[in-house]
């Protein structure tokens, strides 16, 4: 293609508080419709809003976590729009004086590093939602969200591509779900966004026409949606037309955007401070003290797990892809030194055993020193490979530990050479014809007299000692 995307992202992340940002009410999702409200978000005559200091701390982590500037001083102000779910008829959000400008974001793309400039993070309050009825011409209104705190967090237009894009995204949520302030859930609306496009001949400067893509709810959905736009627009100019500045629908069933609505250069929000509140005054110690506390985050943890336990960068991403899981793996390492056996166990066999129950890593019935304890019973020939198999299942099913399993069910390898050659004296002795036939150059029988030796010691011979047995006896 001769042309070449420029795309910036607008998210809205939903910050973890228990209640919303300018009253008492509850956050949490999944209420019955309009039962987490009161006259303040609602927007009831006479009431004034009280901002909530936890807000102000989770936008701060967000904002020094990826190097923002953070006024001193930042204004709230009203931006006036009429929607159903906007009972007060404006929202509080952050204009001229915003909370924290110019941060940055690393993401890495075919092997390449690259720097997505940030041009502010803001708080806001969210709006209510509107659910369509599928068999009567009616909405309702559901303003439990409404008040509910968010952070918008706007990047440059420095994107150059949809996988670009995804990464992006993908980024920023780790970083914010690390920071604990915010939990990523893209399908229950706390991690939103939407997607400004446009395209210009490679080579030159100047911006094309844009559009604005809405209704993406998920990492693919925003770069399927990119690539169709992008070719959308490819195909406007390539057959003389004009890209059109509108805001445009993502059709997840058809996989195309449609028209929403037409988009003037800027819309008329009629901002201005809000008169119920106060200038936001940040103190630079408070600043300082967030900055010391922040956690170790994802990008830098993923070089120190390939460094420090020689994992490849697809097994450091799984692992640190959440902060619970990179803990339950340095826990389970710290608890036996096998960092790559670890890992293996922990993203194969317990993730998939998670998953299958829909559980979260931070409930999982096999605890990192069990974890750590089967890996250290097959490194110390104790019990053999598919042996842990069946221990690893009752282990998630009973919660107990690899020994206690193996004590009660008599599991343990048998690797006592006399007692296996004994055995393998007697299946030799009971099969002459495939002896017969092995020493005549049909080695494959090996696996035959492996399994026979596997099947009388009810599959806990030490495989690695009894094949070695075999090859002496069998004369190689």
């Amino acid at each position: 293609m001769n042309y070449e995307a420029v795309i910036g992202l607008e998210v809205h992340a939903q910050l973890l508080t228990d209640s919303k940002i300018f009253c008492g009410c509850s956050t949490r999702f999944g209420a019955e419709p309009n039962t987490h409200v009161c006259p303040v978000c609602m927007g009831h005559p006479g009431v004034l809003p009280v901002l909530n200091r936890k807000v102000v701390e989770y936008a701060l982590k967000t904002a020094v976590a990826v190097d923002c500037r953070v006024a001193e001083r930042s204004i709230f102000a009203r931006k006036n729009y009429f929607y159903p779910d906007l009972p007060k008829g404006y929202q509080i959000s952050q204009y001229e004086a915003p909370l924290a400008e110019h941060g940055r974001v690393q993401i890495e793309v075919d092997g390449r590093t690259r720097t997505i400039g940030l041009t502010r993070i803001h708080v806001e309050e969210d709006a209510g939602k509107l659910i369509h009825d599928s068999r009567l011409p009616k909405s309702y209104v559901d303003l439990n969200r409404t008040g509910v705190p968010l952070i918008e967090i706007v990047s440059e237009p420095d994107i150059r591509s949809p996988e670009e894009a995804s990464a992006y995204l993908k980024r920023l949520r780790d970083i914010l779900v690390y920071l604990e302030v915010c939990d990523g859930n893209m399908e229950e609306g706390s991690f939103r966004c939407d997607a400004n496009v446009s395209i210009r001949p490679v080579g030159d400067e100047k911006f094309g026409t844009r559009t604005e893509l809405k209704n993406m709810n998920s990492f693919r959905g925003v770069q399927r949606a990119l690539e169709y736009e992008i070719r959308r627009q490819a195909g406007v100019l390539d057959s003389g037309g004009e890209v059109v500045q509108e805001t445009r629908l993502w059709d997840v069933g058809q996989e195309t955007t449609t028209s929403m609505r037409g988009k003037e250069e800027a819309h008329d929000y009629r901002y201005f401070p809000d008169p119920d509140l106060v200038p936001l005054v940040v103190d630079r110690e408070w600043v300082e003290r967030l900055r010391a506390d922040l956690p170790e985050l994802p990008a830098a943890k993923k070089a120190r797990f390939m460094a420090d336990y020689g994992l490849t960068a697809y097994d450091a991403e799984v692992l640190t892809d959440s902060r619970p899981l990179a803990d339950y793996y340095e826990r389970a390492v710290a608890a036996h030194g096998n960092p790559k056996a670890v890992a293996n166990w922990v993203m194969n066999d317990l993730l998939g055993a998670l998953n299958d129950q829909g559980l979260d890593i931070r409930h999982s019935p096999v605890t990192p020193d069990n974890m750590a304890g089967l890996v250290k019973l097959i490194d110390d020939g104790r019990i053999s490979g598919k042996i842990a198999k069946k221990i690893f299942e009752d282990m998630v099913a009973t919660g107990q530990s690899p020994a206690d399993i193996v004590s009660q069910k008599g599991l343990v390898q048998v690797s006592d050479e006399d007692e296996l050659s004994n055995i393998i004296d007697e299946i030799l002795a009971a099969h002459p014809k495939e002896v017969e036939q092995y020493r005549g150059g049909k080695k494959k029988l090996l696996g035959f007299f492996v399994g026979q030796v596997m099947k009388r010691t009810k599959g806990q011979a030490n495989p690695q000692v009894a094949n070695e047995i075999l090859a002496k006896k069998l004369g190689g």
